[in-house]
């Protein structure tokens, strides 16, 4: 039996009843993980997989997560296995102990079987700018298409169905936004409802851990075993978690669902508007409140230099450890600083070293005012309208991205609004801290398309509880690209 594309709940199924076992499962995966063509891993896990799955004993019936194999996006500490960034200033680099979320995971008895690439650092949101190259979407078998980023090679092992589901990050929206890409489940809880212990910051007042899964119950289960307090967390919230996967069925018609209509507009594809008009169309014939708010112009088209300047800001600050001394392969040099020069440029890529470059120059006490300070003022008014909108209404609901997938060699008109709102306002769920989910509503030529849910702090359960009964109107879940003829 090939177990390629079947979800946790299918494959739970089939542990359970020993119609196959872990070992079977994992070697399973690992084939088709060796067989990719998309260049989605960094490291494959083969010997510590399996070594993990011949170790469990009889299968758990109330377990969902026991033996189910996973993969790792490289920006999470895994112990005694190579976590690089994708970058070569951590090439070598092997911690000495797991990130909470792997760890949970593995307290779970699932078995990663790889680590993922990603844009370095994961700074980026192609999929382009990892050590290793391009990483491709699964569904275009030309490799013409991009998958997205920065989590780009999670989201093209679950979409090619080597695995149900992986782990990821989300800055600004490097979950999502791939998932739409990749016709994907993308979520990105609420800020600090999972621990970043392990985590490699970015920009740690927006970084969360994210999930990619082909349907929104799948998301419910890994979300169910990984958030909580953690005290290696500071930061880690200490609310109760509830039973995400209990409730999740749960419809209530009461629910009021925003469309910010500006960001609609400015979305040139017909095909996707259709398909997000029908979907609400169909929300309304459940009884659900839909209605379009208005959100300044003005102020949607500051998203992306807002962000900009306050990711750029963190990073440089947080990856300044990556000297060539503490972490970073030595460079010879006269001198500490000439040491460290030859690390960091040898090290990193030009996107990281331009981002670098603009995060120096926004913190530099000449400029801090006027762009990092002036930045953070407006970043609060986007969440203060962000928030106006969440007091009337339980969600806010918006085509995840403006097109499918982009060819790699395109070029986007930076300065349009299309760019600066549709293909960025996702970055809300960040600036925020809020819940956020996107999942597939359709296809064009082949490639997936997806919308996506924002909710209020911590109601977690409602933004899946929702996701889920999209999900059932669009009818599109467990996608899985097609296999190489």
């Amino acid at each position: 039996m090939i177990y390629r594309g079947l979800s946790i709940e299918q494959l739970h199924e089939l542990l359970v009843a020993k119609k196959v076992t872990p070992v079977e499962l994992v070697r399973e995966a690992i084939r088709l993980a060796k067989q990719d063509s998309n260049n989605a891993f960094e490291y494959i896990m083969e010997k510590e997989a399996i070594e993990a799955a011949e170790k469990l004993g009889e299968p758990e019936p109330e377990n969902l997560l026991w033996g189910i194999p996973f993969v790792i996006k490289d920006n999470m500490s895994t112990k005694n296995v190579p976590t690089t960034g994708s970058s070569d200033i951590l090439k070598g680099y092997i911690p000495t102990f797991n990130a909470t979320v792997v760890q949970k995971l593995y307290d779970a008895k699932a078995i990663a079987i790889a680590k993922t690439t990603l844009d370095e650092l994961a700074m980026g949101g192609t999929g382009t700018t990892g050590h290793l190259g391009t990483t491709y979407n699964p569904h275009d078998k030309k490799h013409e298409r991009l998958v997205g980023g920065s989590s780009c090679g999670s989201a093209a092992a679950t979409a090619n169905g080597i695995v149900p589901f992986a782990l990821a990050s989300d800055t600004g929206d490097s979950t999502r936004k791939p998932a739409s890409y990749a016709g994907l489940v993308g979520f990105k809880p609420t800020w600090s409802r999972i621990s970043r212990f392990g985590l490699f910051p970015f920009a740690p007042s927006l970084d969360t851990v994210g999930i990619f899964s082909r349907n929104v119950k799948d998301a419910a289960i890994v979300l169910q075993a990984v958030a909580g307090r953690d005290d290696k967390d500071s930061t880690s919230s200490t609310k109760e978690v509830p039973d995400y996967l209990k409730n999740i069925e749960i419809e209530n018609h009461n629910y009021k669902i925003a469309v910010i209509k500006e960001i609609v507009d400015v979305i040139n594809d017909t095909n996707i508007k259709i398909s997000f008009e029908n979907s609400i169309k169909k929300l309304k014939e459940k009884g659900y409140t839909v209605e379009n708010v208005s959100v300044s112009l003005k102020l949607l088209e500051t998203l992306f230099p807002t962000y900009f300047v306050i990711s750029c800001a963190e990073a440089t600050s947080n990856n300044a450890n990556l000297d060539g001394i503490k972490f970073g392969p030595y460079s010879d040099g006269a001198t500490f600083e000439e040491v460290m020069s030859n690390a960091r440029t040898n090290g990193f890529g030009e996107l990281i070293k331009r981002r670098f470059v603009i995060g120096s120059f926004s913190l530099m006490r000449e400029n801090k005012e006027e762009l990092y300070v002036r930045a953070l003022r407006n970043r609060r008014r986007i969440v203060d309208t962000i928030n106006e909108i969440l007091s009337k209404y339980d969600f806010i609901y918006l085509p995840a991205a403006p097109s499918i997938a982009p060819k790699i060699d395109s070029v986007s008109d930076k300065l349009s609004d299309e760019y600066l709102i549709a293909d960025n306002h996702l970055v809300i769920g960040n600036f925020a801290g809020l819940p956020s989910i996107t999942l597939p509503i359709g296809f064009e030529n082949g490639m997936p398309y997806g919308a996506n849910v924002t909710g209020r702090a911590f109601e977690d359960e409602k933004v899946l509880q929702i996701a889920n009964e999209i999900e059932k109107i669009s009818e599109i879940c467990n996608v899985v690209a097609k296999e190489d003829e």
